[in-house]
């Protein structure tokens, strides 16, 4: 099967035969193409080496960075950008990402509106690949850029609360350490 081009959805193998490498997906123990690409095998390892420049998926440890869509009781929906490390490219779903009320930061979270807001910029880390569920847990991951909910300006960073400038209005967020310092 080496040095056969493929498409997305072409079956490749089962479960058994191959553990499923990059650029591939299992599904119900049936292993398909996930790219445009070149099949490799290496040690049971099956694995589609793109020939074109698709745009990447998300892996488990990716950071990616997107927009709030919607906000929940429980979990806050997450419009996903781009890749850290690959923004020249789009992500290759429309999916969107999840974070759950229990991956937002190491303390208690008892309202999701205390930590994002609509429109909101985040960075989060890949935990859950194929749900694609997110985590802001870290000190570098959280809100980059926000704006305010009454005015619509930028917020500025005041130790651990954001301020408008513009109306004055102080509201609170899950702030990454870096925010207001990444250029987007």
């Amino acid at each position: 099967m080496n040095e056969k081009i493929v498409v997305p959805g072409d079956f490749l193998g089962t479960s058994e035969e191959f553990i499923a490498g990059d650029g591939v997906y299992d599904e119900r123990g049936k292993i398909y193409a996930a790219v445009v690409g070149e099949v490799k095998i290496e040690d049971k390892r099956i694995s589609v080496v793109p020939k074109v420049g698709t745009p990447p998926l998300p892996k488990n440890g990716d950071i990616v960075i997107g927009r709030v869509e919607d906000i929940k009781e429980s979990v806050v929906v997450v419009n996903i950008a781009c890749i850290q490390g690959r923004e020249d490219r789009g992500v290759a779903i429309s999916e969107r990402g999840i974070i759950h009320i229990s991956n937002i930061k190491n303390s208690y979270v008892t309202n999701l509106q205390h930590e994002f807001a609509h429109e909101d910029i985040v960075r989060a880390k890949v935990i859950d690949a194929k749900a694609l569920r997110l985590s802001t847990e870290h000190r570098h991951l959280g809100v980059i850029k926000a704006i305010c909910g009454r005015c619509k300006s930028g917020l500025v960073r005041r130790g651990n609360i954001l301020v408008c400038e513009k109306c004055k209005r102080v509201e609170m967020r899950k702030i990454a350490d870096d925010y207001g310092k990444v250029v987007i």
